[in-house]
């Protein structure tokens, strides 16, 4: 995929992330609906992915995919920066940045939409029996594993950035021009992806070893099995 597909695919995304943003901006009930259930997911991962967090290897990475991926915070600056520069992106960035950061907001763009849905199923209060209902109710099994494959995708890019020569120097001098033009978030979020993936010995066992483990709970959930988040 070459950088004219990859920013015409992240316009489009953008697109979809302002439209679902701004529908619930306009609803209170529903954007406290959708942080209820940003907050209960961003717990859920935690205790999910316990020895991940705790592994001096891993910790970085597994903060990275819990805070800057499945977070429950504000993400809308890093895409009002994305917005303002898209023009840009193709000078400013290699084609495997500018592929991470358009695989990036492709998935938040699909986790936004699923939040949305089972948000408006839940209401503000979540339990676990409350959201597996609305997992199972809420959203299609189809759009649950392209919400996967993208987590995949992601983690691949990821991988695949931290070979790349001098990219660790490039980000670095980065740092300051991207204060001045007021992209400091889009950068910040490239810095600690590519910091953490770097102090890995695998990152693609972690990156499987997380998908494999949610590919297992997705499937636990649908089939209706006890304990679902038992994934070990």
């Amino acid at each position: 995929m070459n950088k004219d597909t990859l920013v015409i695919e992240l316009e489009r995304h953008l697109r979809a992330l302002a439209a679902e943003r701004e529908a619930a901006r306009r609803d209170p009930a529903l954007q406290a609906a959708r942080t209820a259930v940003k907050r209960y997911q961003a717990a859920r991962l935690a205790a999910t992915h316990p020895d991940l967090l705790a592994a001096p290897d891993t910790r970085e990475a597994a903060a990275f995919f819990l805070n800057d991926i499945y977070g429950a915070h504000d993400l809308g600056q890093r895409e009002a920066d994305l917005e303002r520069i898209v023009p840009s992106l193709q000078r400013l960035l290699p084609l495997e940045s500018l592929h991470t950061i358009t695989g990036a907001i492709a998935l938040d763009a699909l986790t936004e939409k699923l939040d949305t849905g089972m948000a408006r199923v839940l209401g503000a209060e979540v339990d676990e029996a409350a959201y597996l209902m609305a997992y199972r109710s809420a959203s299609a099994p189809e759009d649950r594993a392209r919400q996967l494959d993208l987590v995949q995708q992601l983690g691949d890019s990821l991988c695949s950035l931290v070979r790349i020569p001098l990219l660790s120097l490039t980000l670095s001098v980065m740092r300051g021009p991207a204060k001045l033009a007021g992209v400091s978030e889009l950068h910040q979020f490239l810095d600690r992806g590519f910091s953490s993936f770097k102090k890995m010995k695998k990152p693609a066992h972690f990156v499987d070893t997380i998908v494999g483990r949610e590919r297992r709970a997705m499937g636990h959930i649908y089939a209706g099995r006890k304990e679902p988040f038992d994934v070990f």
